[in-house]
C-alpha cells in the first residue's frame, strides 16, 4: 500500500472541490427563466373640486350672467379639468318651488391643468349661466332665491 501525503490528498481535494464549485457557477450563470409581474395603478387620482362665481348684479328671466372659475386640488399630484359640464342646479330651501329646470349653462371647454395643493386656482374658460323667460308661467318663486351650481368635469 502506498502511503499518500498529506499535501498530495489536500491538493486533490482542493481540485475536486473547485471542479464542483465550477459546475454550480457554471449552472447559475446559465439558468434561464420566465415570469411576470403585476402592478395596479391608482383608479384615481383625486378629484378637484371646482367652483363657480358671477357678478353680484341680479339675473332675471331672460337674462344671462359670465360665470368663471376656480378650483382647489388637495391632491399630491396635478390634475386636469377638461370640459366644465353644469350637471344640476339646487336654489336655498327658501326658494324650493323655483323651477330649476330654467337655468342653464352650456359646457365650457377649460383644459386646465390643476397644480397639487392648489386653493381657489383661477381655470381658463367662461361659462354662460342663463335664466329662461317663460311667458306662460310667473317666475316670482325664483325671486332673491340663492343659486348653486353642481358642475362636473372630465
Amino acid at each position: 500500500m502506498r502511503k499518500h501525503s498529506k499535501k498530495l490528498i489536500a491538493a486533490v481535494a482542493g481540485t475536486a472541490a473547485a471542479v464542483a464549485l465550477s459546475g454550480v457557477a457554471y449552472a447559475y450563470w446559465t439558468t434561464t427563466g420566465a415570469g411576470t409581474g403585476t402592478v395596479t395603478n391608482a383608479s384615481s387620482n383625486g378629484t378637484v373640486t371646482l367652483h363657480a362665481s358671477w357678478p353680484t348684479t341680479a339675473l332675471f328671466p331672460g337674462g344671462s350672467q359670465s360665470v368663471s372659475f376656480t378650483a382647489d386640488n388637495g391632491g399630491a399630484t396635478d390634475l386636469y379639468v377638461g370640459t366644465i359640464h353644469l350637471a344640476s342646479v339646487s336654489v336655498d330651501a327658501g326658494h324650493a318651488t323655483c323651477v330649476v329646470g330654467d337655468f342653464t349653462m352650456p359646457d365650457v371647454v377649460s383644459n386646465t391643468p390643476v397644480i397639487h395643493g392648489a386653493s381657489g386656482q383661477a381655470i381658463a374658460g367662461t361659462g354662460t349661466l342663463s335664466f329662461a323667460n317663460n311667458a306662460t308661467t310667473s317666475q316670482d318663486t325664483c325671486k332673491g332665491a340663492d343659486i348653486t351650481l353642481h358642475l362636473t368635469s372630465n
